[in-house]
């Protein structure tokens, strides 16, 4: 995934494009074909005989978007917790609990600025729901991120029950 944050001549972040662009015709909805993407940032949806949409790039994104605010990989072998190896699962339990200050871990800005930490987390659990339907467009998370628009989430991300 890092070859879809590119930085302009500012060290500004741009995000790329996650990839599900190039396989749509601009008349086209949604797709089914081989699954395409980097382990740890594909949507579900791809390993589960569904409909491909513009929404597996909104997934990656919230993948991203967990990793820039928890500075850590999605995926991390190396913990003294089992249950903090999935970056995506275990936020969504520290959000449910609310314990975001274990997220936060030694980053001092996220913990003087709880809140803000706590709007990016929800923005991002928003992005990853397990239900395609759920998951919000760009320009919905950028209004959100500009404070146009209040951040909804479904209560649990991964309560989606797939019928195969």
């Amino acid at each position: 995934m890092p070859q879809n944050v590119l930085l302009d001549e500012g060290l500004t972040a741009k995000i790329a494009d996650f990839g599900i662009a190039k396989l749509l015709r601009k008349d086209q909805t949604q797709t089914t074909i081989k699954i395409r993407g980097t382990r740890g940032y594909v949507a579900p949806e791809w390993f589960r005989n569904m409909p491909i949409t513009v929404k597996v790039d909104m997934y990656s994104f919230g993948i991203l978007l967990l990793e820039l605010i928890c500075c850590r990989k999605s995926c991390k072998q190396d913990v003294a917790n089992e249950n903090e190896m999935i970056l995506a699962e275990w936020s969504c339990d520290c959000y449910r609990r609310k314990e975001l200050h274990l997220l936060a871990g030694d980053d001092e800005e996220a913990v003087e600025d709880i809140e803000m930490f706590k709007k990016l987390l929800m923005v991002a659990i928003w992005c990853i729901q397990e239900n395609p339907a759920l998951r919000p467009s760009m320009k919905k998370v950028m209004l959100t991120l500009e404070g146009s628009v209040e951040v909804s989430i479904h209560p649990d991300p991964f309560s989606f029950i797939c019928s195969v």
